[in-house]
């Protein structure tokens, strides 16, 4: 039997937290323009890693066998 391959970008972008959550960047953790706009409330909010959705995580657990 061949071993499954991860998705290398996957991979790259998702974590396993010590009790096992898949979390990932924010979706808007560059923050990188129009910061006047924006709160410091909602930049401050864009640094913490994010839980991944149960809909999504059963999309991203195949490509990432050997993490999940």
């Amino acid at each position: 039997m061949p071993k499954i391959r991860t998705h290398r970008a996957t991979a790259k972008r998702v974590k396993v937290s010590a009790t096992g959550k898949v979390t990932h960047r924010h979706q808007f953790s560059g923050c990188g323009h129009i910061l006047s706009k924006k709160t410091r409330k909602r930049k401050r909010k864009f640094r913490k890693d994010q839980p991944v959705f149960a809909g999504d995580l059963k999309r991203i657990a195949p490509q990432i066998p050997y993490l999940v």
